[in-house]
This record gives structure tokens, C-alpha cells and sequence, in this order.
């Protein structure tokens, strides 16, 4: 992990983000790429280029002012940190920023369900989760010691998930943290223990990862829902983080085949980092 990527619109959450980056920096030896999306109308880009070009300075500088009020802070210190303005309005935008910087992780702050005021909430994040080539982080509050000792993977060992399961075991393998897979059991969905443990076996088999520990030490915890079984299952494990699989299809609903991704998302407490197919 050399490069993160984290955009900004200068809001308390992303704060939050910054300073989480700050913390992996320094741990991994990685630098920070902070991206602020100007989304100039298209009002101002269809106007004479003279005005065109004037109105684009003014915003430049503008943005150039708040950068340097939102990174004047005592958490940055020797961490290099690099600033992008891009006039982008379209949150899947954000991957090509990534790819063109060759970032190995995208971090956001994000409000949830509530704060629609603001620029990265709820189905914007959802937008940047869904159309990511590189793993997400988001962050919901301020995490003053933020680390990744402990990540639970939630998975339903659907065979659509294995590209995403071998990126993560890879990400989280070479930065030496703890990896636990949990399937949650639900009475809509249930299954014997029996069937618990063939579909894993076929899933780990099928996975690209060789680690027979992943199998043997896989969770299968019973809760009435999904979402409130990884939920649980992560505070009585003292998780760190959530990591989750997505098709990208239509967003995070489509973690798990089931509705609930954006549930997770918007509302768990957690940090929660997703990885694409």
C-alpha cells in the first residue's frame, strides 16, 4: 500500500478520513493523493472562453486556499501528501483519478443516512463503492488510533465472490492482519452445519488461497438478519474493520445477493472496506 486516495469536499468527515489516511501513511510507508471534485456547472463551462478561463482560475485559487486550511494540521507532519483539483461532477470519475495516480486504496468520510448536505453521503458513496477498480475505505467518525489489526470478511461463499475474497486475503496478508471469514446463518436462508461447511470448502477451493487456516477457523454465526449478525458477530470479536464483496452491478445491494449493503454502509459504526468483482 503505497498510495491512498482520499477526496474531499472539506467537511468534518473528511477530516476523518485525512487523519486515518495520515495513520496508514505512516505505518506503511505510503503517501496521501487528496482529490477535490470542483463540478463546475455547465453555466460557467459554456461561457466565452476569456470568462471561461477567468471563472476557472478564481476556482482554482479558491480551492487552493481551502487546501491549504484543511491540510494545516499537526497529524500531517512527514507525511508526504499530494493535491489534485479535478472538475469532476460524476462520483465514478473518482476511479479514473485513482488509476491515474495508481492509488491501492480509495478512503472516504462519509455521513450515512443523514448529512445529505453535504457532498460524500449515502448513494454517492455507494456511486464511488460500485464503480471502483481498488478496495474503498469509509470512514464514519473520527478514529484517533485507527489500525486494521483485526478485519472480519463477510461472505456468503457465493462462487461470484472469489476474485474479490483473493484480493482481500492478498491486501490484508501483506500488511499482517488478522483475517476472519464469518458466514451469517439466517432462519430465511438457513442451512445445516453441514451445508455451512461444504459451501465454504467449495468457495476456499475454488479461491486462489492456499491458507487451509482460512477454512479451518471460519465463523458460522446464527442472527435473525444479515446485517445484524455481522454487526454482532464484529463487536463480539472486537473487530477493527468489516471488509465486504460487491458485484457492482447495482450497487451495494448486491453484497450477498441481498438487500442490505447500503444498510451496512450508511450505518454501521464500523469501518468498512469493500472489494469489487
Amino acid at each position: 500500500m503505497k498510495k491512498i486516495l482520499i477526496p474531499v469536499d472539506f467537511s468534518e468527515h473528511s477530516e476523518y478520513a485525512l487523519e486515518v489516511g495520515a495513520t496508514l501513511a505512516k505505518k506503511h510507508d505510503a503517501s496521501l493523493i487528496v482529490l477535490h471534485m470542483m463540478g463546475l456547472s455547465e453555466a460557467v463551462l459554456t461561457k466565452d472562453e476569456s470568462q471561461e478561463m477567468f471563472e476557472a482560475i478564481y476556482y482554482m485559487k479558491l480551492a487552493e486556499k481551502r487546501f491549504n486550511e484543511f491540510l494545516d494540521k499537526d497529524y500531517l507532519k512527514d507525511v508526504k501528501v499530494e493535491v489534485t483539483v479535478q472538475n469532476y461532477k460524476e462520483f465514478h470519475e473518482i476511479n479514473n483519478v485513482a488509476k491515474d495516480f495508481e492509488a491501492d486504496l480509495i478512503l472516504m468520510g462519509s455521513h450515512g443516512a443523514s448529512g445529505l448536505k453535504e457532498v460524500f453521503v449515502g448513494s454517492n458513496t455507494e456511486k464511488v463503492v460500485r464503480t471502483s477498480d481498488i478496495p474503498v475505505l469509509v470512514i464514519k467518525h473520527q478514529i484517533k488510533e485507527f489500525k486494521m489489526g483485526k478485519v472480519v470478511f463477510a461472505c456468503d461463499f457465493n462462487m461470484d465472490f472469489k476474485e474479490a475474497f483473493q484480493k482481500a486475503w492478498d491486501f490484508f496478508e501483506k500488511i499482517d492482519a488478522e483475517f476472519q471469514v464469518v458466514f451469517i446463518n439466517t432462519p430465511e436462508k438457513f442451512l445445516s452445519n453441514q451445508e455451512m461447511q461444504e459451501r465454504a470448502f467449495k468457495f476456499m477451493l475454488h479461491s486462489g488461497v492456499e491458507d487451509t487456516d482460512v477454512y479451518d477457523n471460519t465463523v458460522y454465526y446464527c442472527d435473525y438478519r444479515l446485517e445484524n449478525g455481522i454487526y454482532s458477530y464484529s463487536d463480539e470479536v472486537d473487530a477493527d474493520m468489516v471488509v465486504i464483496p460487491t458485484h457492482g452491478k447495482r450497487g451495494l445491494a448486491h453484497f450477498f445477493s441481498e438487500n442490505i449493503g447500503e444498510a451496512i454502509v450508511n450505518h454501521s459504526d464500523l469501518p468498512i472496506m469493500t472489494f469489487r468483482v
